[in-house]
């Protein structure tokens, strides 16, 4: 009786390493992304656009509370996320830009607040925010 019951300890333990092995690409599956972790002098948080998390693309903060403008710009990871960091204290405007994208809605945010944005793509190649010329 003791074997049977070290058997079923046994097995109920692998199936919860399981388990949690499996959780986070189930989650990555299900489209949900593990929040950014950030300071209180970190701006962070998410990119997607209609297609899911967008990569690679830039997200740019810009203030002119300091003496001087200032703008700090950083690139989404493969899921999107983003952290613009140790950013002096002042109110900032946030926003996406991208190749086959128009800048999306500049968004007020401060250091240490999750800001989750919205890239919008270009209606047609004439309108991107970013453009080359020839030969790309």
């Amino acid at each position: 009786m003791n074997r049977i019951r070290q058997f079923h300890l046994s097995t109920a333990a692998a199936v919860g390493v399981a388990v949690l092995l499996a959780m986070p690409v189930a989650l990555h599956a299900q489209g949900a992304i593990p929040a950014v972790a950030i300071g209180n002098v970190d701006i962070g948080g998410v990119v997607t656009g209609p297609r899911g998390p967008e990569a690679g693309v830039w997200v740019i903060a810009e203030t002119t509370d300091l003496p001087t403008r200032f703008t700090r710009s950083v690139v989404t990871d493969d899921e999107g996320r983003y952290v613009i960091p140790d950013l002096p204290k002042a109110k900032y405007k946030v926003w996406v830009r991208g190749y086959g994208l128009i800048d999306s809605p500049r968004v007020d945010a401060e250091p240490g607040q999750h800001l989750n944005l919205t890239a919008v793509p270009a209606p047609n190649d004439a309108a991107t925010s970013l453009t080359c010329s020839s030969p790309c």
